[in-house]
């Protein structure tokens, strides 16, 4: 088999089509680009529109984009990537955590991130300079706005831009190393612009996380609650990748999986979020590309069989091509959701083409 057949962009099980489907034709993006953060099957209505959200969502349209070469998934990812534009606060030069109602009260440092790379992602396709400039000001503010001199603030409230009382018992209102997800917009833009200042402080917050990660997991005495706080820790790998070469990155990528993993298998009867397996699959197999970790295929394999099972059959739009976002004790929760569904899909892509070379800054 030629490299050429092997890294085909064709998808032998439809998966890409059903997945596309639902993200344009489930209503879970509005006309103005903008998209929900779940849709709620029991009460048949969408949640608020999120900007993070919308990142991830362009993000795995460009995914789509790429797997299929349809433009009607550019030009929904393109969508996506104006209402970030138009959402930026230009008064108080931040990006809030919602474009309307009280969301506009608050700027996430993480969500920063996630958007910045989002608009970096279209950008490298269509060219358009406010989605690199717009990425920039995320990355900016970033640096700027929350960072306490020791480390960075999780949410800032606007327009004051002061820091949020942090709570320990809950990650994504207190720094930790699951911020290095974010930290990736950095490195991108580092390779972008040739700007040595965005190369330090991704380094600079990967120096934080090394130091402070292993006190992550569990973290918490509620054992269901450590099955969120697994997606957080999955984040912090995620963010490694780009040092994945270092030794101490590559060792804690290694250690990472086994430790997710022997959670998973723990928690899973009671508790388990399909954007964890994905998360984790994805890790697997950019540790194996990168020689640091060989992949468990049997475990994987496993991973993958209870993947499609969250990937919904019903005949409704609303529904169907979409991944659940979790199951507890047995019964799928109503929430089918975006970032769920972007994970699962380039996981399983991935694993459809797990002999192509991987690059983590297409990791959605």
């Amino acid at each position: 088999m030629t490299p050429s057949t092997k890294c085909s962009t064709v998808t032998k099980d439809g998966l890409c089509q059903r997945v596309g489907e639902w993200f344009l034709n489930s209503g879970i993006q509005e006309t103005d680009g903008g998209v929900a953060r779940y849709y709620l099957s029991d009460l048949e209505r969408n949640a608020p529109l999120s900007t993070e959200i919308t990142g991830y969502c362009a993000s795995s349209l460009m995914t789509l984009y790429e797997c299929s070469r349809e433009t009607r998934y550019l030009y929904a990812a393109v969508n996506a990537a104006v209402y970030l534009i138009k959402s930026w606060d230009t008064e108080c030069l931040a990006m809030p955590f919602e474009a309307g109602s009280a969301g506009r009260k608050y700027s996430y440092f993480f969500d920063d991130g996630i958007i910045a790379r989002a608009l970096l992602a279209v950008w490298r396709t269509c060219g358009n300079p406010e989605f690199l400039s717009t990425a920039q000001l995320c990355a900016d503010s970033m640096a700027c706005d929350f960072f306490d001199g020791q480390e960075f603030s999780p949410i800032l409230e606007l327009p004051a831009k002061s820091a949020l009382p942090y709570e320990s018992a809950r990650w994504s209102r207190s720094p930790g190393c699951y911020q290095l997800k974010a930290g990736l917009a950095w490195h991108e833009l580092w390779q972008i612009t040739k700007d040595e200042h965005y190369l330090a402080l991704y380094r600079r917050l990967l120096n934080i996380c090394l130091s402070s990660h292993k006190s992550f997991l569990p973290g918490i005495d509620t054992e269901l609650q450590v099955m969120d706080r697994l997606h957080a820790y999955l984040y912090f790998l995620e963010g490694l990748l780009p040092t994945i070469d270092e030794s101490a990155s590559a060792n804690a990528i290694a250690d990472g999986i086994a430790r997710v993993a022997g959670f998973v298998k723990q928690l899973s009867s009671q508790f388990l979020r399909s954007d964890v397996l994905a998360q984790l699959l994805r890790v697997r197999l950019f540790a194996d590309h990168g020689g640091i970790r060989p992949l468990d295929v049997g475990a994987a394999e496993k991973e993958i069989a209870i993947l499609r099972d969250f990937q919904s059959e019903d005949s409704d739009t609303r529904l169907n091509g979409g991944f659940w976002f979790g199951m507890n004790g047995g019964e799928m929760l109503p929430f089918m959701n975006p970032v769920s569904t972007a994970f699962c899909h380039q996981a399983l892509e991935m694993w459809n083409k797990k002999d192509c070379p991987l690059r983590w800054q297409s990791l959605i």
